[in-house]
């Protein structure tokens, strides 16, 4: 039988005034006479990020929930051109580490997917070296928690500048400039308009990068390609993984509106998928990517409790028959 996990993104429904997003932009933070006074400012909204994040995990424990993807903005304006000189990491050091401990207490799987501007085959140079300062934050919060920071960072390839070939080039080109230290910590995902499952599973086995299939995104990209034809090569991208393998889930807002995520997913819709995949590998956890977050996740498993071909483990997990 193939155990299947479930987590969700970022935010709780359910847990109020519990943002780990708060911010402050670099006009407000100009507007703070006092340079040093402004860095303080900044570390406190980030040491209130990382105390609401330790309040979901906590929620997340409450629920049985093991699988949880952190915001990529627990620290506002950590890699500002302007901030160069601010050591963010270390007025953070004691909370992080007891965030990790946390997460290990549990056994939690946590990981990051990083905004849209992080671009690793970009044919701008500036817009590489901002990416991977942006993957070295990301790099240092896991540390910080010491987490291992292996596979834990899930990236799409990046722009296809009309070009689909070439743009998977370049990727390959730039993925020498990166840091081994940030190769080892990235996740690659097929997307829903520019790069398939065959784009991506191409970097994957050439780079030895494990593959993120989301099955909304494909669906958008290729409807009558079949995903399954493909999938054991999916699986093998994960052969040097301490994790799991993973995947993204989430449902068509509509038939017009069919690339954006739905409030909830679609259960049948679900379904059809394990259903190809059911024991070809012994555990697989599934990303929730729908605008109700945690809400979603205790809806979807509150309508799978009702099916047959499972068995419950958990408040978040099952067996599939």
């Amino acid at each position: 039988m193939t155990i299947v996990r479930l987590g969700y993104v970022a935010m709780s429904v359910e847990l109020k005034n519990a943002s780990p997003s708060k911010t402050m932009t670099y006009a407000q933070f100009q507007k703070i006479g006092d340079r040093e006074a402004a860095i303080r400012k900044l570390e406190r909204i980030a040491l209130a990020n990382l105390e609401n994040t330790h309040r979901l995990l906590k929620h997340n424990a409450s629920k049985d929930i093991h699988f949880y993807r952190l915001t990529s903005r627990l620290i506002p304006l950590a890699n500002h051109e302007d901030l160069p000189d601010w050591n963010y990491i270390k007025p953070l050091k004691e909370k992080l580490s007891e965030l990790g401990q946390f997460v290990e207490k549990h056994k939690m799987r946590i990981d990051f997917h990083p905004d849209h501007f992080v671009v690793l085959n970009s044919n701008k140079k500036n817009v590489l070296l901002n990416s991977l300062k942006t993957l070295k934050m990301h790099y240092l919060l896991l540390k910080g928690m010491n987490i291992n920071p292996m596979h834990r960072c899930v990236l799409h390839v990046g722009g296809n500048y009309q070009e689909t070939e070439q743009s998977l080039e370049r990727f390959v080109d730039n993925w020498m400039e990166v840091p081994r230290s940030i190769q080892k910590m990235i996740m690659l995902e097929n997307d829903d308009t520019s790069f398939t499952m065959e784009d991506t599973l191409y970097l994957c086995e050439k780079l030895g990068i494990p593959f993120v299939f989301d099955y909304h995104h494909h669906l958008a990209h290729h409807q009558n390609e079949n995903w399954i034809e493909n999938w054991e090569r999916a699986i093998g991208t994960w052969k040097e993984s301490s994790l799991p393998i993973k995947m993204h889930i989430s449902s068509p807002k509509s038939k017009e509106q069919f690339r954006h995520h739905a409030d909830y997913v679609d259960v049948e819709m679900f379904f059809k998928f394990l259903k190809e995949i059911k024991g070809t590998v012994p555990e697989i956890h599934c990303m929730i990517e729908a605008k109700m977050k945690d809400e979603a996740l205790f809806t979807l498993m509150k309508q799978i409790e009702k099916r047959e071909d499972i068995e419950i483990i958990d408040g978040s997990s099952f067996y599939l028959r």
